[in-house]
């Protein structure tokens, strides 16, 4: 059994940070690309960022140059630095990874999310 476990969001005023992670707990083998995703009332779940087994990184437009999307290999964790936020990041962020667990099944995984507001 394998569970992607968040860290708490939170309330952030405009132009400041905040870092999520998420590490995957379970019987797990291997991970293969993370990523965080958001969604906001009446949308679809968008990628955020991603980074893959071998550390490549992706990122949606929005949010280049101040999203930093990491992973520890050794924690089996992913980390989203976010910073210069603005009220449009408001939604509710979901961890996803790619796990391969028990005798080496691979599956893809979401966590249960977590709500980050950005307010003044």
């Amino acid at each position: 059994h394998v569970r992607l476990v968040e860290s708490e969001g939170g309330l952030v005023q405009p132009g400041g940070s905040l870092r999520l992670s998420c590490e995957a707990v379970g019987s797990i083998v291997g991970i293969g690309t993370m990523a965080w995703y958001r969604q906001t009332p009446g949308n679809q779940r968008v990628l955020v960022a991603a980074v893959l087994s071998g550390g490549d990184t992706k990122y949606r437009d929005a949010v280049k140059g101040r999203f930093t999307i990491s992973r520890d290999n050794v924690k089996n964790t992913v980390t989203l630095q976010m910073g210069n936020l603005k009220p449009e990041d408001t939604a509710v962020y979901y961890c996803n990874a790619d796990v391969r667990f028990g005798r080496g099944t691979w599956q893809n995984f979401w966590g249960l999310g977590t709500e980050v507001t950005v307010s003044s």
